[in-house]
C-alpha cells in the first residue's frame, strides 16, 4: 500500500503540491488526473523518492520512501520523457536494469520487444517518441517491481499500441499483483483501465474515489413525463446533481443506486424512461460541479 501523508512541495513562490493525502491500495490501477502544471509529476517524483517533500512523507508498505533503498526497490518510475543512456540499445538497457532489479524478467522482455517490433540492437536515439515510450513501459513492466508509476506514459502511443500495453499490464497485475499508478491529463485515456481515480488541481486533490463506487452511486436518466405530471412535484424527492431539458425530454444526473432509481421512475407517470451508463468524464463533471468546479475547463479544455 502507498500512503501519501500531507505532502507539500514548493518551488520558490510556486506551491506545486499543497498538503495532499492519498491512499493507494495494492492490486488496483490508480489514475491521477490533472491538467499540465497541476502537480502530477511533482507528486510522482515525491512518491518515488526522487524528490523530498517540504512537509509530510510518503510510505511504501509502511516504509518511508525518501532516501531508503529498501522502499525504492519496490518501485519503477517512468517519467514523461523517459531517460536512456547515450547510444544505448534495448539490449543495453536490459543489462542495466537486470543489474538493478533482481526480478527483472529477461525472457518476457525480449518476447515483448519482438511483439512490438522494437529491435534489440538498434540505438534508442533513432526511435520515435512512441517507440521510446513503448520501450520505457516494457522496461518498467519487466523490472518485476511491486509498483510502477507512469507519468503521461500513454501519451504519444497509437490506439493499437496503447491497448497492447494495457493488456500486458492487466496480465502482470493478475499474475503477480503489480500496482500501476498512472498520471494523465486525459480522462478518456484512463476510463477502461482504472479502479480508483484521483483528480488533482492546483497542487491539491479535489476528488479521490473508487470508480465502481462512483458508477454505482450516480445514475443518468432520460425520461418524458406523462401528461399533467408536474416536474417540480415529481422531482422534489430526488437528489438531482444536474438537469437538462430539450423539448419534453429530461436528462437527469441523480445521486443514488440503480435499483432505487428504476423503482422510482417505475412508480411515476412517464411516457418513457431509461437509465443509462455514465462515462468517467460524465461522472467527474457531475462530482466536481457539485463542489463548485468545472472539470470541462480543468481537464477537457
Amino acid at each position: 500500500m502507498i500512503e501519501v501523508c500531507n505532502i507539500t512541495k514548493s518551488f520558490e513562490e510556486i506551491k506545486a503540491v499543497d498538503h495532499v493525502n492519498l491512499t493507494i491500495k495494492e492490486g488496483n490501477v490508480f489514475g491521477l488526473i490533472g491538467t499540465n502544471g497541476a502537480g502530477k509529476s511533482t507528486m510522482l517524483r515525491m512518491m518515488s523518492g526522487v524528490m523530498k517533500p517540504d512537509e509530510g512523507k510518503v510510505l511504501i508498505d509502511g516504509i518511508e520512501i525518501f532516501d531508503n533503498v529498501q522502499a525504492k526497490e519496490r518501485i519503477f518510475f517512468i517519467a514523461d520523457e523517459p531517460y536512456f543512456f547515450a547510444n544505448a540499445t534495448p539490449e543495453d538497457m536490459e543489462r542495466y536494469y537486470s543489474s538493478v532489479f533482481p526480478k527483472f524478467d529477461i525472457l518476457h522482455y525480449y518476447e515483448y520487444l519482438e511483439h512490438f517490433g522494437l529491435q534489440r540492437r538498434r540505438k534508442i536515439s533513432t526511435f520515435s517518441k512512441g517507440m521510446k515510450k513503448q520501450l520505457a513501459l516494457l522496461c518498467g513492466i519487466c523490472a518485476g517491481t511491486k509498483y510502477i508509476y507512469c507519468d503521461e506514459t500513454f501519451d504519444g502511443l497509437d490506439p493499437v499500441m496503447r491497448q497492447g500495453i494495457k493488456a500486458i499490464m492487466a496480465k502482470e497485475m493478475d499474475e503477480r499483483g503489480m500496482t500501476p499508478v498512472i498520471a494523465s491529463h486525459n480522462l478518456r485515456e484512463l476510463e477502461d483501465i482504472c479502479d480508483h481515480v484521483g483528480l488533482i488541481h492546483r497542487g491539491g486533490v479535489l476528488l479521490s474515489k473508487e470508480l465502481e463506487d462512483m458508477k454505482c452511486n450516480i445514475q443518468k436518466v432520460q425520461c418524458v413525463l406523462g401528461e399533467g405530471t408536474d416536474e417540480t412535484t415529481v422531482f422534489q424527492n430526488l437528489d438531482i446533481m444536474k438537469k437538462e431539458k430539450r423539448g419534453s425530454l429530461y436528462t437527469l444526473t441523480i445521486r443514488g443506486g440503480r435499483e432505487e432509481t428504476i423503482n422510482f421512475f417505475s412508480s411515476i407517470n412517464t411516457v418513457f424512461y431509461e437509465v443509462l451508463p455514465l462515462s468517467l468524464e460524465e461522472i467527474f463533471i457531475s462530482e466536481t460541479e457539485v463542489v463548485g468546479y468545472d472539470i470541462q475547463k480543468l481537464i477537457l479544455g
